[in-house]
């Protein structure tokens, strides 16, 4: 009996439970901390905080103070006695051996086991509850009376008397099996709203993580068809460099072999010169009149002896025509835009909602529209006093002739220039700046 005396001073009066964390109120009754926290938070905004066991009031919220000795002593309660947990409360009149009780009468403040509950008297006063060694909450700390009514203003448990005479009096009241129902039944809306919730929630994961494995195989099949995207630019690249270094060698060979030609033939002249510059100074330094007109006669045909003679046998080097830096860069320009088309068409623009590549399809809308930035001047039609940026898309008037090479296509009386490409329909027009 003292044992459960002593379990009856550890147990909550609002879970009726042993304490866990138990706290105290400035009025000296003990609590479970969680419990009391839900009954302080149902008073906000009533004006009062209230004890739930003598009914005390707090103008302003209490403050929890830690129990530890109570807790110590709760928590080893719970770990000594484990059987008596798992045994459940047994029948108060069953000496002999332990029984489990059925029910406890609030009244006779008994637990009673199936055969004593048989012979128990049926009387309303007997109140039967289940099973349960904490008595003092089922009764009104005031009137010490069973507990009949809950007070919906003051969300507490009271007796007939509370309701009748006491503070609660003037206060809507339902029986406890009424207000226990009403507060099941909110509870049970709260329940199926938050099973709502988690089933929706429980969607809502497993359509995102589809989404991920889906983003995840768009991903790697982007990552893909991107880096193989890369490696053919790439390769595309170094041909056209190739291509254009090509051109480039094959140009300075062809100048170079030209101006090789032209040293070998004016080298030839020198020395020549230079024979004709011996004979000459020999003759000066004859005393001589006679051999120095004599030897005058006879080289006439190698070296001009007036002024006139002098001009019209003037060296003439004929011109050596330059690197075509136009042709240059119209490979350039042409190999470059060619690999531009062919990403172009391998690559679309989706919506930006999906915000990937379809490196797939062909962007019709993209190539069928041309724009000045895209079109080069060909200069190969350039007129002789039309001068054309190395970028083949500004062209200039020019006051001095070029020197650009004979070609069929160039224009040769008129300062005109053609582009190497066209528009294939509609009207278009260029802008001059004067």
């Amino acid at each position: 009996m003292a044992s459960a005396d002593l379990r009856d001073e550890l147990t909550c009066s609002i879970c009726l439970n042993i304490y866990t964390d138990p706290v105290t109120l400035p009025c000296g009754h003990s609590f479970c901390r969680t419990c009391i926290r839900d009954v302080l938070d149902t008073q906000e905004g009533s004006g009062a905080y209230k004890c739930p066991e003598c009914r005390a009031e707090f103008q302003e919220r209490p403050a929890l103070v830690n129990a530890r000795k109570l807790r110590n002593i709760a928590e080893n309660i719970r770990s000594t006695h484990p059987e008596q947990e798992e045994a459940g409360i047994p029948c108060t009149y069953c000496i002999q051996s332990l029984v489990p009780a059925a029910k406890t009468c609030l009244l006779c403040e008994a637990s009673l086991c199936e055969s004593h509950l048989r012979v128990h008297s049926k009387s309303a006063e007997h109140v039967l509850t289940e099973p349960t060694t904490s008595l003092n909450h089922r009764k009104c700390s005031v009137h010490k009376k069973v507990l009949e009514y809950y007070c919906c203003e003051d969300a507490a448990c009271i007796c007939v008397s509370c309701r009748l005479d006491g503070e609660h009096r003037e206060h809507q009241a339902d029986s406890l099996n009424e207000a226990s129902e009403k507060k099941k039944e909110k509870l049970r809306n709260i329940l199926q709203k938050l099973t709502l919730q988690g089933e929706e929630a429980e969607k809502r994961v497993q359509s995102l993580e589809e989404l991920r494995r889906q983003v995840q195989g768009k991903a790697a099949g982007i990552t893909e068809r991107v880096t193989a995207l890369v490696r053919d630019i790439r390769e595309h690249l170094k041909a056209l460099e190739k291509r254009v270094l090509s051109e480039i060698s094959r140009q300075e060979e062809q100048v170079s072999l030209r101006v090789s030609d032209l040293i070998w033939q004016l080298e030839i002249k020198k020395e020549e010169l230079s024979r004709k510059m011996d004979n000459i100074k020999e003759l000066c330094d004859m005393t001589d009149p006679v051999t120095v007109l004599q030897g005058q006669e006879s080289d006439r045909a190698d070296y001009c002896d007036t002024e006139e003679d002098t001009e019209r046998c003037d060296i003439r080097v004929p011109d050596v025509e330059d690197l075509d830096v136009g042709l240059i860069s119209e490979t350039l320009h042409s190999g470059l835009a060619g690999i531009v088309t062919g990403v172009m068409r391998r690559c679309h623009v989706t919506k930006a909602s999906d915000m990937l590549l379809d490196l797939n399809m062909a962007s019709d809308m993209v190539l069928g529209v041309k724009t000045a930035s895209d079109m080069l001047l060909d200069v190969n039609t350039a007129g002789y006093y039309v001068s054309v940026s190395e970028d083949l898309k500004t062209v200039s008037r020019s006051e001095i002739k070029q020197r650009h090479p004979e070609t069929p296509e160039r224009f040769q009386d008129f300062a005109q220039v053609l582009s190497s490409r066209s528009f294939s329909t509609g009207q278009h027009y260029w802008e001059v700046e004067k």
